[in-house]
């Protein structure tokens, strides 16, 4: 199989080729872009392997290309950038090279090698696949381990021994799940029966480097694919044993209740599917942390499971004691802990209140609260409460989603009509302090939190005009009077 007409149609390859060999050096493109270019995928990430200096290469590239290099010396490894006409491509050069490994880290011992030592270093066939940049064979796909083959039989296997591969690098056991999970592919059972054996491995890894891959396969077209292997691999217990610990269903006196693994698998695959065919702008920027708040919603569940022989299995209080996980959490997985975090706690802790809304008479009290307590999150909730729907009987599932259109249509009109999400009510800590002559004080929390529910109940409109004298009231009912008359304007 030659690629040499797809190549010539981007300069760079070409670029690459003619400078290679004034320095005399075979070049090589391989990996993942290759594999790319074989599924017909899009990559923007190009590995070129020559047997020789890779800086040296990366060098005369730039200069012919006017093109600033980035030199990581530690590695032997440049790349480039911001290449004209390839903006969004990023190349990265470097010399073939062998490997081998102590038992007590994933860090290589590297020395200079052949282009076979180096695609036999590589983790999966899929990945060891090159494309020769040379005059002599330019285009001509070099498959050592049959990855051609793999890709149309859709199977993850490695190139050499499954054990050693995953006992020398164990983050190639996470990457072979992440690319079955992106690419829908089998793993080869014995790569994954080597997985199984070699899952304690894991535990030498960096949580940054986990957390990565877990963050890919939950980003994938069907997340829960990812998950169940891992499951099955006994990786997940070990890097998420609170995500393990849904598993399963107790039965007393004949009552059950769901396993709560795979009902949250099954909610993080619905937010997937959602995204893939109702994109919005708020999705793709919260995306990963909208798939993360569903993989959290249920976490605290086995906390707060009880059994009522009256009304049979409870789990009262699990939304707010899984917000209080979440930070928790995050900080174990070195998830960032920012508004990206606060997002996932406010819809863990929010979840079931749409939910409710749907099953009684709807005041715009309610609605008041909850367009309050979401505000510009609004929209991220009603998406993981419509995923919240696994129901199998179809005709409940339509008749939850049209109840959720109601709701929605009345946050809608009645957000118009009130503006309440992010809503500040008028009268502030300074005006009360003002007014009655009070330093910071607990009072005056007391008093600007009745002045809030009262706007959110509706009892009062959020003007000065309305409010003010509110105001006046509940400090005469705590004995507080004005020092001075204070004029509505």
């Amino acid at each position: 199989m030659n690629f040499s007409e797809t190549l010539h149609k981007h300069p760079i390859f070409d670029t690459i080729a003619q400078q290679a060999n004034v320095l005399g050096l075979r070049a090589y493109v391989i990996g993942g872009f290759v594999r790319d270019l074989v599924m017909n995928r899009p990559s923007k990430d190009i590995d070129v392997v020559c047997i020789g200096s890779g800086i040296a290469l990366a060098d005369a590239v730039g200069k012919a290309l006017g093109t600033h290099v980035a030199v990581f010396p530690n590695f032997g490894t440049a790349m480039l950038r911001d290449i004209k006409g390839e903006q969004e491509w990023e190349v990265e050069f470097v010399g073939a090279r062998k490997e081998s490994y102590r038992s007590d880290s994933r860090k290589p011992i590297v020395e200079d090698g052949t282009l076979e030592d180096d695609q036999n270093r590589r983790d999966f066939t899929i990945n060891a696949m090159g494309i020769s940049l040379n005059a002599d064979d330019f285009g001509e796909l070099l498959d050592p381990f049959n990855g051609l083959r793999d890709i149309k039989r859709k199977t993850i296997r490695t190139p050499l021994n499954p054990d050693v591969t995953f006992s020398d690098d164990p983050l190639r056991m996470m990457r072979a799940i992440r690319f079955a999970s992106q690419l829908s592919f089998d793993i080869e059972p014995d790569t994954f029966d080597a997985i199984v054996r070699m899952n304690e491995r894991v535990t030498i890894l960096s949580r940054e480097r986990v957390t990565d891959e877990l963050n890919k396969i939950i980003l994938s077209p069907t997340p829960s694919y990812g998950f169940k292997l891992l499951y099955h691999a006994g990786i997940l217990d070990r890097i998420f044993p609170e995500l393990v610990a849904l598993r399963g269903v107790e039965t007393i006196e004949g009552k059950g209740h769901k396993d709560n693994f795979y009902h949250t698998l099954q909610v993080l695959d619905n937010i997937a599917h959602r995204a893939q065919l109702n994109p919005t702008p708020a999705d793709r920027e919260n995306e990963l942390w909208l798939r993360w708040a569903a993989l959290l919603h249920d976490i605290a569940k086995p906390a707060t499971k009880r059994f009522d022989p009256k009304v049979g299995w409870t789990f009262h209080g699990h939304e707010d004691m899984g917000a209080r996980w979440v930070p928790g959490i995050f900080r174990t997985m070195k998830l960032p802990l920012n508004e990206h975090m606060r997002f996932v706690q406010k819809l863990v802790r929010l979840h079931l209140r749409p939910i409710a809304l749907t099953k009684e008479q709807i005041t715009d009290s309610a609605l008041r609260r909850l367009l309050f307590d979401a505000g510009d999150d609004l929209e991220g909730l009603m998406a993981l409460c419509r995923a919240d729907i696994t129901s199998k009987n179809y005709e409940k599932v339509q008749k939850h989603l049209r109840n959720f259109d109601k709701v929605e249509r009345k946050l809608h009109d009645l957000e118009e009509r009130d503006k309440v999400r992010n809503f500040q009510p008028v009268i502030t800590g300074e005006l009360i302090m003002e007014t009655f002559g009070l330093g910071p004080s607990k009072i005056v929390g007391d008093i600007k939190t009745v002045l809030r529910e009262a706007i959110l109940d509706g009892l009062v409109p959020n003007t000065l005009e309305a409010a003010f004298p509110f105001l006046l009231e509940e400090g005469r009912k705590r004995g507080l009077t004005p020092p001075k008359t204070i004029k509505n304007e």
